[in-house]
């Protein structure tokens, strides 16, 4: 795979978005809000900002970037990215 199959836009916009929760598990029958809106490199710096306990409440919403980038960014992917990024 080459370099540019590889590179991520980390100034796409983005808003990350908390689950209603009950018991600190997600509610499905209920959609999520957004919490902040900026960019990705925003986003994931301000996901990695809540308490680990609590991140599986979280995704953040982006433009697909594939290989690499899903339209809605889950909690392991999040973390994957932001290691990608040296963000810990």
């Amino acid at each position: 795979m080459t370099d540019e199959k590889l590179h991520v836009n980390f100034q796409a916009p983005a808003a990350l978005r908390k689950w209603p929760s009950l018991n600190n598990g997600r509610r499905d029958d209920r959609e999520p809000y957004v919490v902040y809106e900026g960019t990705l490199e925003l986003c994931i710096r301000e996901f990695m900002t809540k308490p680990a306990a609590t991140r599986e409440l979280y995704d953040i919403q982006t433009a697909p970037q594939p290989p690499l980038v899903p339209p809605i960014v889950e909690v392991q992917h999040v973390a994957e990215l932001a290691r990608f990024r040296n963000f810990l």
